[in-house]
């Protein structure tokens, strides 16, 4: 015998039905609130240990081609058209290799966005010929009156654990790739703004950097409370 449905029966359940369905939909977006977040956070932290290891290689292939040079650190060279910034990593591919590290790959900072003063989608410095295809930059900017540490013997420079070596263009804003406060914005500059760097002692370290208002961080050392300096002295 065919049983009947109450429609009664039939409309309790989908009154139900409704407030259930809303309360699994408020969770579903509760957790994607928390989840999401967590995610990009990891992979940040991911792409962040990338750019660590980069510049461990790099770092080593510096020091070690200076060794080579009578302990003597890379003289800076201006990019050919259409660049105007400071190459070095023609000079390490030989260290590169002897050390074990992919050269085509080790140049690359995974959060790289390029400097398009806001605009998101500014080409990455490592895909940019002007800046010699490299996120990072050696602290080798010769302008005058720019504090720097192209050419210099490695016995000459008083602090090696505080003295940039090699950094993330990020550092001469400053600006960050991994902790921004821009978002994905490229300005302004702001002070304490976190960039990964290698020092002359060989070691690599998230670091702060300072920034007076107006001129660029690159242009000075900085103030008493932050762990390092673009002079050798």
């Amino acid at each position: 015998m065919k049983r009947i449905q109450s429609p009664i029966a039939s409309r309790d359940r989908a009154a139900f039905a409704l407030p259930d369905l809303a309360l699994l939909l408020g969770t579903i977006l509760i957790l994607a609130a928390l989840v999401i977040p967590a995610v990009s956070a990891s992979r940040e932290r991911g792409r962040a240990a990338q750019c660590v290891e980069n510049l461990n290689h790099i770092s080593k292939a510096l020091l070690k081609q200076a060794q080579d040079a009578d302990g003597k650190l890379p003289v800076s060279k201006s990019n050919p058209a259409p660049g105007g910034w400071w190459t070095y990593k023609e000079g390490i591919q030989e260290q590169l290799a002897a050390g074990g590290a992919a050269a085509g790959k080790v140049f690359a900072c995974p959060s790289d966005r390029g400097y398009g003063l806001g605009d998101e989608s500014a080409t990455p410095f490592s895909q940019s010929p002007k800046h010699s295809f490299t996120s990072y930059v050696f602290n080798g900017v010769t302008l005058p009156g720019i504090p720097n540490v192209s050419g210099r013997a490695l016995s000459s420079i008083r602090n090696p654990a505080r003295t940039l070596l090699i950094m993330e263009f990020t550092a001469h804003g400053p600006l960050s790739w991994h902790r921004s406060r821009t978002g994905l914005g490229n300005a302004p500059f702001y002070d304490g703004a976190e960039s990964i760097v290698g020092f002359v002692d060989g070691h690599v370290a998230m670091t702060r950097f300072y920034y007076d208002g107006v001129n660029a961080a690159y242009t000075r050392d900085p103030i008493p409370g932050y762990d390092y300096q673009f002079s050798g002295d």
